[in-house]
């Protein structure tokens, strides 16, 4: 144990500081207690001059602000200024006796935080404390719903007199903090955005878009992955897409999807991982692991999924935002990385899972996520190693003699308890770009394909596969036939059809033609 960081510093666990600060809150705690956890995505600490200017990685406070460099000081502070970081609150609690936490209660039974703190150090550890009631007081949310997101309702705690509102359990329950960006997406009403294109929008185009975006989204989610799925394949995965929301989330159900997106089983062992998994390469000559990210222990995986599964239920029916609720969901799944493959694309498709049990998109139509993501590939990438390549440094490992690696210490609560702020932003900028772009885009383009087709016949007899054939060679062409395509798959246009088909399709379709599907 260290003592408290009574003077300023330049840099916090190799993190610089924008000026000179002493850490308070959570920053405080984890030196003091020497606290192996993931360094939060902001911490606070107190400034020397008394307007200093935050960053997205740094809240600077004003030196009154300091606490005392107490447990209870920095505890109260951290919550108050910080909100709740579970991964911290938890090793937090593994590391002091539970009277320092009961006397901290007792010192102000009826105060706010005290409850909080005895609630939550209760949830985390499954440990009660001899502390008197505090009798009649007006109750608190745990979470505070003006910093972070939680459950619109919540249930009553009596013992502590607080709501319980925390978005998942104890066995999974990553936050999200209430940044201006994250703010900004929600108020946009991209869910409602969404249902006023479709409402304008024919249903026959409606049906044409939504069997479009759904494939789209089956085969940008097997590019992330490096892959180039046959038709067929590519098809499947994009029914199961479709089928997103009409059955819960089980083990056996992703096992079953597993199946589903693997296909080919020769090589692939399925279901729950055995042994255990990392991300990454291995050294050229030694065959050594040299891992990126590390999965979840294969002890830990029933349990965390089974987080997962009651987070789901409990986040969507609680009212918390559907994006929110889905960021946390399908990043906390692909750090688990339950399988031996499959794991990315059934990531994707909890995104649509959480989504549709929600009601958030227009029925019948999914958003092509995946195509936002593969166009954003190193955001993506990015966002996914903002919280793994804090954990890394903390899993202990040794390699295995088959090129795998066995972890050597307790990591479940680094995949339970995390920051999911930077996902959600990012999801919700992946969902605008959908409903702002893909959805009305595709909707123009049929819309423009439906003219030029009637346009065509009224030049020469053609069959619809024809025309489509067409369009395509005019795409590849940036708007005009080809001399291949002249001479041969279009010899029996004249001259003069030619170019009043050029000059039809440059009409309607301008910069934004598109190679066909």
């Amino acid at each position: 144990m260290r003592d408290w960081i009574s003077r300023s510093v330049n840099d916090f666990h190799g993190r610089a500081l924008p000026e000179p600060a002493v850490p308070a809150g959570y920053a405080a705690l984890i030196e003091r207690f020497d606290l192996a956890v993931p360094l939060p995505a902001r911490l606070t600490v107190i400034a020397e001059r008394h307007h200093p200017a935050p960053n997205p990685s740094w809240l600077l406070l004003t030196p009154r602000h300091r606490p005392p460099d107490t447990l209870e000081g920095q505890l109260v502070f951290a919550l108050k200024w910080e909100g709740l970081d579970l991964g911290v609150l938890a090793a937090l609690f593994k590391a002091v006796e539970p009277h320092e936490i009961a006397a901290i209660v007792r010192a102000t039974p009826t105060g706010a935080f005290a409850r909080r703190i005895w609630f939550l150090y209760e949830w985390l550890t499954g440990r009660e404390l001899d502390v008197p009631d505090p009798g009649k007081v007006r109750v608190v949310t745990i979470v505070d719903p003006e910093q972070q997101v939680g459950l619109q309702k919540g249930t009553p705690s009596p013992r502590h007199k607080v709501v319980d509102n925390l978005p998942g359990t104890r066995g999974f329950c990553p936050m999200i903090r209430w940044t201006p960006e994250l703010r900004a997406a929600v108020a946009k009403g991209l869910d409602l955005r969404a249902r006023e294109i479709i409402g304008r929008t024919r249903k026959d185009l409606v049906t044409r878009a939504a069997a479009f975006l759904l494939l789209s989204d089956s085969k940008s989610s097997f590019a992330i992955e490096g892959e180039r799925p046959s038709s067929a394949r590519a098809a499947r995965w994009a029914r199961v897409i479709g089928e997103a929301g009409v059955h819960p989330v089980t083990i056996d159900e992703l096992e079953r999807l597993q199946r589903l997106v693997i296909g080919d089983t020769r090589f692939v062992k399925l279901g729950l991982r055995e042994d255990g998994g990392f991300v990454g390469t291995h050294d050229r000559d030694s065959q050594e692991p040299i891992p990126d990210h590390i999965s979840a222990r294969p002890q830990d995986l029933r349990g965390l999924l089974g987080g997962i599964i009651e987070y789901d239920g409990r986040s969507v029916t609680g009212g918390v935002d559907p994006v929110a609720a889905a960021a946390a969901i399908a990043f906390g799944f692909v750090y688990i990385h339950p399988f031996v493959d499959g794991n990315g694309r059934l990531h994707r498709w909890l995104i649509h899972q959480v989504l549709a049990t929600a009601g958030y998109n227009p029925p019948g139509i999914v958003f092509p996520i995946s195509a936002a993501i593969l166009r954003r590939i190193d955001e993506y990438r990015a966002v996914l190693e903002s919280y793994s390549a804090a954990m890394l440094p903390l899993v202990e490992w040794r390699p295995t003699a088959d090129g795998n690696v066995d972890v050597r210490n307790d990591t479940a609560d680094y995949y339970r308890y995390f920051d999911a702020t930077a996902h959600a932003e990012f999801l919700y900028s992946c969902v605008e770009q959908t409903v702002e772009q893909d959805l009305p885009e595709e909707v123009r383009f049929l819309e423009a394909f439906d003219k030029f087709s009637a346009a065509i016949k009224e030049i020469v007899e053609m069959p619809d596969r024809e025309i489509e054939r067409l369009r395509g060679f005019l795409a590849h062409g940036g708007g005009h036939l080809s001399k291949r395509a002249r001479e041969n798959e279009f010899r029996a246009l004249t001259n003069e059809e030619t170019t009043r088909v050029e000059a039809l399709y440059s009409e309607l379709f301008g910069a934004f033609g598109r190679e066909a599907v």
